[in-house]
C-alpha cells in the first residue's frame, strides 16, 4: 500500500516522470551495464537491448504499476506483476539484484530530472519501487518454491534426444534430463529459458515455449531461426551448432499464460512460430480426451512455413469437438479464397462463454483480440503470451 503522502507526491510528478521516462530508462541501462557488464553478457538479452524493446518494457511497467497504486491503493497488483515474475524466475533472478536496478535506475532518474528530484518527490518514488520489487521477491520466492528449487537455481542441463526440421526456418529440439533426474511438470502454454554460450563468450538466455504435451518424459522446444537486424543470436546458434546427443544448460519451466482447466469453450489463436504453445495445448486437450469445443485460427505465409502442419490435422481429429480455420498468404492452388491472405473472424464462430489463448506478432495479436472484443468476449478472457519483452497490446 502506498502511503497517502507517497501517493499524492507520485500522482503529481507521475506527467514529469512519464515524459523523461523515454530518457531514464536508456540511461540507466548504460550506467547499470557499464558498472555491471556481466548483466548484458549473461543475463539480459543483448538484442533487445539494441532496439530499444527492453527499455520501453521497463518504462511501461513502472508506470503501468505507478498507476495501479493510485487507483487502487489497497490491492498489490499482483495480475499485473505475474508475467515478469515468471520471466524473472526463469532467468534465475535473485533478490539481492533489485538493489543493483534500484541505485542505477535513481541514479538516472535523479540526473534527467535535476532539481525536480526533491528529497520528498526521491523518497515517494522510491517507495514506488521497493513496493513493486518487494511484490515481484515475493511472487518470484513463491515460484522457486513451487518449481522445487532455491531461489535462482532454476538451471540444469539437459540433452538433446531428437531433433525434427518443422519447417525450413523452424526446428524442434527434443530435451531429456543429462543428470538422469526427474522430467519436471508444465503447464500447456508454459516456456523454459536456455543459455548458451557464444563465440564472444557471452552466456546469452532466451525463452522458448514448449511444444509437446506435458507428462512425457522429454520437454520439447521448437525454435524459429530470427532474421534481420539484430539477427537472433541464440536461435541462429541452436539451428547451426545443436545436434542429437549435444547437452544444453535449460530452466525450470515457467509462464503465466497456461490453458485452464475448466469446460468452456476455446479459441486457439496463432500467427507463425506463436504455434508453439497453442500446439502444446492441443496436444494436451487430445491427451486427455477433452469434450470442450475448441477452434484453432492459425495464419501464415505458406503451407511450407506453417509449423506443425500436419499435428495440426491429427489433433484435430483427436478431439471430438475441435475445428480449425487455417488462412496463407501465399496458398497452393486450390486452396479457398475465403482462407487466403490475413486471418479474419468474421466468418468464424465464437461461442459463448469462450476463452481465448493468442499467439503471434503482436499486430496480429493485437487484431485478433480487438475483434473478439468487438464480439462479446470480455478482455479478462482474453490471454496472449509475447515472445519478447511485453510492451502491451
Amino acid at each position: 500500500m502506498l502511503s497517502e503522502k507517497s501517493a499524492a507526491v507520485v500522482r503529481a510528478t507521475l506527467p514529469a516522470v512519464g515524459g523523461a521516462i523515454g530518457d531514464i530508462t536508456p540511461l540507466f541501462y548504460r550506467k547499470m551495464f557499464t558498472a555491471h557488464p556481466e548483466l548484458l553478457r549473461d543475463l539480459f538479452n543483448r538484442g533487445n537491448q539494441a532496439d530499444g524493446a527492453q527499455a520501453r518494457a521497463l518504462a511501461g511497467s513502472i508506470a503501468a504499476f505507478a498507476v495501479a497504486l493510485l487507483e487502487n491503493p489497497d490491492v498489490r497488483p499482483d495480475r499485473l506483476l505475474a508475467r515478469i515474475a515468471h520471466k524473472h524466475a526463469s532467468l534465475g533472478i535473485t533478490a539481492e539484484q533489485y538493489g543493483i536496478v534500484h541505485r542505477h535506475l535513481f541514479a538516472a532518474i535523479a540526473e534527467v530530472l535535476g532539481d525536480a528530484v526533491t528529497p520528498e518527490v526521491a523518497a515517494a518514488w522510491d517507495e514506488v519501487y521497493w513496493l513493486m520489487a518487494g511484490a515481484l521477491i515475493a511472487l518470484e520466492a513463491r515460484l522457486y518454491t513451487e518449481s522445487g528449487v532455491a531461489d535462482g537455481d532454476v538451471w540444469r542441463p539437459w540433452r538433446v534426444v531428437g531433433r525434427v526440421e518443422e519447417t525450413p526456418d523452424v526446428a524442434t529440439f527434443m530435451l531429456r534430463p543429462a543428470d538422469r533426474g526427474p522430467t519436471p511438470s508444465f503447464r500447456p502454454g508454459q516456456y523454459v529459458s536456455v543459455q548458451v554460450e557464444l563465440q564472444d563468450g557471452a552466456r546469452q538466455i532466451r525463452q522458448y515455449s514448449l511444444s509437446c504435451a506435458p507428462g512425457g518424459t522429454d520437454h520439447w522446444i521448437s525454435v524459429k531461426r530470427v532474421t534481420g537486424d539484430p539477427e537472433g543470436e541464440v536461435s541462429n546458434w541452436l539451428h547451426a551448432n545443436v545436434r542429437e546427443g549435444d547437452v544444453l544448460r535449460v530452466s525450470a519451466p515457467f509462464g503465466d499464460v497456461v490453458l485452464d482447466e475448466g469446460d468452456c469453450p476455446l479459441l486457439l489463436a496463432s500467427a507463425g512460430v506463436g504455434a508453439t504453445p497453442i500446439t502444446s495445448m492441443l496436444a494436451y486437450l487430445a491427451a486427455t480426451a477433452t469434450t470442450r469445443p475448441v477452434t484453432v485460427v492459425h495464419g501464415d505465409r505458406s503451407p511450407l512455413s506453417h509449423p506443425f502442419r500436419g499435428e495440426l490435422e491429427l489433433l484435430i481429429e483427436k478431439i471430438p469437438q475441435a475445428v480449425a480455420h487455417v488462412w496463407y498468404e501465399q496458398p497452393e492452388d486450390g486452396w479457398p479464397a475465403e482462407r487466403t491472405g490475413l486471418v479474419d473472424l468474421s466468418g468464424v464462430d465464437i461461442l459463448d462463454g469462450t476463452r481465448a489463448y493468442l499467439c503471434g506478432p503482436v499486430p496480429f495479436m493485437r487484431e485478433v483480440r480487438a475483434r473478439l472484443l468487438d464480439r462479446g468476449v470480455p478482455a479478462e478472457r482474453v490471454h496472449y503470451e509475447v515472445f519478447g519483452p511485453d510492451q502491451g497490446l
